[in-house]
């Protein structure tokens, strides 16, 4: 009983005291609002606060496309070296509701089905908020920060289109208490109309806009819009020739959600031309666009070198920026994952880890310098396949004996020459021919589980900067977002099913011209055929063959294809004393075996459920009125 009323007594007074503190005290002392954030109404009534929340948005790039794992591995471009990463489940079509593969994008990543939307909450957020400003807006902050959240919902939106087809609009901010949190699906066709008034309304308000390095622009906007018609106007979303070419699709009971059920499909031809060429108009000619005849070789890889570096290296010149309109760009003040392109590339002759790298079938489809077509068939091309090839091949592909940095201090030894080696070859040693495993295999020397399985390394986007080198170096090579030359061959692309066929030759060659290329004369089905092959090889690793595949429908032959490999031997002429191996033909025979990767690495196939991902099963338990992709 005592305890009891010590107990009471205590209580007493602590009521005493918390109700002197209530009056007496600040009232500061019982806010519960967190010290270390910005509230709602604070952000918006403050401009710096609420630039930064649409700065922010950006995050929803994620390092563009300098992940780990690219997404030119689940294509024809690129295999990826490493296990378990979910790349063969859609690969080998494995993908399914529950596990929809490439674990580093889609099952968790920028290319989330979540993320993206929550991703899209912000724009909306952002808009609304914007629409009244609570700030001085005499210098149009508030217009340009709600021209750039229309372009980055037209962003977002046009990823969940590009994976997923049509998906619900959501254009207003849910709040608790909604009465309803479900939506159904827009058709296909009210998803592009969304993205594109959501694109011509950027351009509206961005157009007295400065232009800002890695900041929606009326360029990016207007890109943007033509890259979506071009889509639009594509086989897979033409439902008449999609059903012809897929029994999936024939079979599908919600085809709006894939494209269009009806319709005139030369007027959506026409739309995607006047998108393309309204930029091309207003931010052209392009970079070294204005050429009447091919440049030298050398100038050709030189430029295109240019490009993909944009900038960004310390080793080439910057002209080629002037070819990106927007892009993801990577600072010394952030440690980021797209800092290490060349760490996660780069040979592993130079403790680099072999990550994505390009196919046999990559390789193959770069032409010859003369403009012929590169053939295994052609004993002059097949007893030395390196030589003399389209300019872009130099400044993409690392192959057997192409010239790259200085190796670092531990193997400088073993290559003097600062050469790749992807092959074996005979030398001499102690009187006796024996096999050297080059150092950049998968029985190297220097480590013998990051090399590559397909004979070639990625060199596009990797720094040539020999000061940037081991695994530990950052670049800061920016990732194109959208560039000039894409919207060029968009225009091209229309021009040609639209039966334009001299002024889809003109710009086509004007971009073969700049690579150091011959101009085409090609028509009919020759000349589609041409433009997608110059569409792979200008485009390449930027994120594009992945889709280019699927709408026009050529998954089946070109992504389900086994990967091709290659295999070099060198043999030591008669009479040769070659103790350090160096790439030299006057004392080396080489041969050059095509093959295909072990099925046990990774056996590709192509099923037609993969035109799209599925749309994860725990939003389809979130929302009853989802309905599914065709084919899970």
């Amino acid at each position: 009983m005592k305890r009891i009323k010590k107990y009471h007594a205590f209580v007493q007074c602590l009521l005493v005291v918390i109700m002197s503190c209530t009056v007496a005290c600040n009232d500061n002392f019982v806010s519960t609002r967190p010290l270390g954030e910005v509230s709602d109404e604070d952000t918006w009534q403050d401009a710096g606060l609420a630039e930064a929340f649409v700065t922010e948005i950006y995050n929803g790039f994620g390092q563009g496309g300098f992940d780990e794992e690219m997404l030119a591995s689940l294509s024809d471009e690129a295999m990826f070296t490493h296990p378990g990463r979910g790349i063969n489940t859609i690969t080998e079509a494995r993908s399914n509701d529950a596990d929809l593969g490439w674990n580093s994008q889609i099952s968790a990543g920028t290319h989330n089905w979540g993320n993206l939307y929550r991703r899209v909450r912000a724009t909306n957020i952002a808009i609304q908020q914007l629409a009244d400003p609570q700030f001085d807006n005499s210098s149009n902050i508030a217009t340009r920060l709600t021209g750039e959240a229309h372009f980055l919902r037209a962003f977002f939106y046009s990823e969940l289109l590009r994976y997923y087809g049509a998906v619900p609009l959501v254009d207003s901010v849910y709040g608790l208490g909604h009465d309803d949190y479900t939506i159904a699906r827009n058709t296909f066709e009210e998803n592009v109309e969304f993205i594109v008034a959501d694109c011509d309304r950027a351009a509206e308000l961005l157009a007295d806009a400065p232009v800002v390095d890695g900041r929606a622009s009326v360029a990016a906007a207007l890109a943007l819009k033509a890259r979506v018609l071009t889509k639009a106007a594509s086989d897979l979303h033409d439902i008449p020739t999609a059903s012809a070419n897929s029994e999936i699709i024939a079979n599908y009971s919600n085809p709006e959600y894939l494209g269009y059920t009806s319709g005139n499909r030369m007027e959506r031809w026409r739309r995607a031309q006047a998108a393309a060429k309204a930029v091309m108009d207003a931010f052209g000619p392009g970079y070294l666009m204005g050429l009447t005849e091919p440049v030298t070789p050398e100038e050709g890889t030189a430029n295109y070198l240019s490009m993909a570096m944009a900038g960004g290296s310390n080793a080439v010149p910057a002209d080629g920026k002037a070819d990106l309109i927007l892009g993801r760009f990577f600072i010394d003040l952030k440690d980021e994952g797209g800092n290490y392109v060349g760490r996660n590339n780069g040979p592993n002759g130079y403790h680099n880890w072999a990550g994505n790298t390009p196919t046999q079938q990559l390789v193959d489809d770069y032409g010859m310098a003369d403009g012929r077509p590169f053939d295994w068939g052609n004993p002059a091309h097949a007893a030395a396949p390196y030589i003399n090839r389209d300019p872009r091949f130099y400044a993409t592909i690392l192959y057997d004996g192409a010239d790259w940095k200085p190796r670092t201090a531990d193997v400088a030894g073993r290559d003097p020459a600062n050469q790749i080696q992807t092959g074996q070859y005979e030398v001499r040693q102690g009187g006796n021919t024996v096999i050297h495993y080059g150092l950049d295999t998968r029985n190297s020397s220097v480590e013998d589980w990051n090399g590559t399985h397909t004979g070639y390394y990625m060199r596009k986007f990797i720094d040539p900067d020999p000061a940037v080198v081991d695994q530990n170096t950052r670049q800061f090579i920016p990732w194109p977002v959208l560039r000039f030359t894409e919207v060029v061959l968009n225009y091209v692309e229309a021009s040609i099913e639209l039966g334009d066929e001299a002024e889809a030759r003109t710009w086509l060659n004007r971009i073969r011209f700049r690579a150091g290329m011959p101009a085409i004369t090609a028509s009919g089905d020759a000349l589609r055929d041409t433009y997608r092959n110059e569409r792979r090889i200008e485009l390449a690793y930027e994120e594009h063959r992945f889709h280019d595949a699927r709408r026009w429908m050529i998954a089946a032959e070109t992504l389900g294809r086994k990967v091709g490999i290659i295999r070099i031997l060198g043999r030591l002429k008669a009479g040769s004393n070659v103790s350090l191996y160096r790439y030299d033909p006057e004392n080396y025979d080489y041969t050059y075996t095509v093959g295909t990767v072990d099925p046990g690495i990774e056996n590709r196939q192509w099923l037609d459920k993969m035109y799209f991902i599925a749309i994860h099963r725990d939003e389809m338990n979130r929302n009853n009125q989802l309905v599914q992709n065709p084919g899970y």
